[in-house]
């Protein structure tokens, strides 16, 4: 069944509107008619089946509370420096498919592309777009947030229980455990920094480390910038909610 999302909270019984966009993928894209049904997450995350009662404006009736929990145990930040042509749309499409709770760009020392100040506004519409459209086909109860920082080492202001750095040399290095170690902490929130095709530049690594970021590294191999989220993603799926059982 398609999912949609509401900007407000939703009740049993509740006459609710929706906003434009829906109504266009709605009425234009699915054909759909008074009397089809849909999924509303609201603004809680709470998600609800709902009935068309009109088409104009699109106007549904919230049927039955049918939420359940989607969502990963950690709330997870990526900070990714930006990278080259539409990398930034496939991590923030991917990375929403895989349960992250926030993804962030930042300008880098190392990095190989910038985003401009200029332009930055009309980019994060897209990238929340993007997001949006996502968490709807993957049927997510919530929505990641998309934000820029002007510098990767912005990283350090963002509040976490956990704060990691996907580092390369430390995959070098051989270093394997300090994932497993922070996610056997049962954190509530993890933010995890990941350079741009160039890398993360020692000073950003000495600050980022200064406030309180471990190194880790993300397997034996080096990752491309744009898989590197996704692995991470993948694996705290497999360690906080495949296991979770055992």
């Amino acid at each position: 069944m398609q999912r949609y999302f509401a900007s407000s909270e939703l009740h049993v019984d509740d006459s609710f509107t929706l906003d434009t966009a829906t109504r266009r993928h709605a009425a234009t894209v699915l054909r759909m008619q008074p009397g089809d049904q849909f999924e509303l997450a609201d603004s809680r995350g709470k998600v609800f089946t709902s009935t068309i009662t009109d088409l104009d404006p699109l106007t549904v009736h919230v049927d039955e509370d049918i939420t359940r929990d989607v969502e990963l145990p950690v709330d997870v930040t990526i900070v990714c420096g930006v990278a080259k042509s539409q990398k930034a749309e496939l991590i923030t499409q991917k990375a929403t498919e895989l349960g992250v709770s926030r993804v962030v760009f930042a300008n880098s020392q190392w990095g190989t592309a910038r985003w401009e100040a200029t332009r930055m506004r009309r980019k994060l519409e897209r990238l929340q777009l993007i997001a949006r459209g996502a968490a709807e086909q993957s049927h997510r109860n919530k929505i990641p947030q998309v934000d820029f920082l002007p510098k990767l080492t912005d990283a350090k202001k963002i509040l976490a229980d956990a704060k990691l750095i996907a580092y390369e040399e430390s995959a070098k290095q051989g270093e394997a455990g300090q994932l497993i170690q922070t996610l056997s902490a049962h954190p509530r929130s993890l933010v995890v920094v990941f350079g741009p095709e160039g890398g993360i530049a020692p000073t950003e690594i000495e600050q980022l480390t200064a406030a309180g970021f471990k190194n880790a590294a993300l397997g034996p191999r080096i990752l491309r910038t744009e898989t590197a989220p996704l692995y991470l993603l993948s694996a705290i799926s497999a360690l906080t909610e495949l296991r979770k059982d055992e």
